[in-house]
């Protein structure tokens, strides 16, 4: 038996995702964003640069796939939680526009992509899938850094969003017996 997970599944998962982290954001003010991504923070110093990042490579990568010049994203700010979240309102409906027009006898013919560091070869369903995960990862990340700086979330695990149905109760659960 084959069970299909779509794009589109991953897509309302993160847009969820998307939502709750800006709603939770927001009541933390623009400081959340310079938590320290901690000692070994090279790349990314702080969540803002995280945040940034995510969104800043789904831009990318639509563009690397659709044929169009790369976006310089140096002069977004890391630090001002409405511009970001704004341009990752604008990467994304970039994300759905392209999955809804590209031709679906396209998606699994490879196509090179030039990443800076890597020429890579895949096709464009492997780097929609990546462009989806990756920014799940990033989350999580962002969700251990805010943790380890003491600050408290709440869930974010698939099986409580409204992707794929299903019903989350706001009552005491019971402890399995298996």
């Amino acid at each position: 038996m084959m069970v299909n997970l779509s794009l589109t599944d991953l897509m309302d998962y993160t847009d969820w995702e998307r939502q709750k982290r800006h709603e939770w954001m927001r009541q933390q003010g623009d400081q959340i964003l310079r938590v320290s991504a901690g000692a070994n923070g090279d790349r990314f110093e702080t969540v803002g640069d995280l945040v940034k990042h995510i969104f800043s490579a789904e831009k990318r990568y639509v563009e690397r796939l659709s044929g169009q010049p790369m976006t310089d994203t140096a002069s977004l700010p890391n630090d001002n939680l409405e511009a970001l979240f704004q341009f990752g309102h604008e990467s994304r409906n970039g994300l759905k526009e392209f999955v809804e027009a590209f031709p679906p006898d396209r998606w699994d013919v490879p196509q090179e992509q030039n990443l800076v560091v890597v020429v890579i070869t895949v096709t464009p369903r492997k780097s929609v899938t990546h462009i989806l995960l990756h920014e799940i990862r990033h989350w999580a990340q962002i969700g251990a850094m805010l943790r380890i700086a003491g600050y408290k979330g709440d869930f974010h695990d698939f099986l409580f969003c409204p992707a794929m149905g299903g019903i989350v109760r706001h009552e005491p659960g019971r402890a399995s017996s298996r």
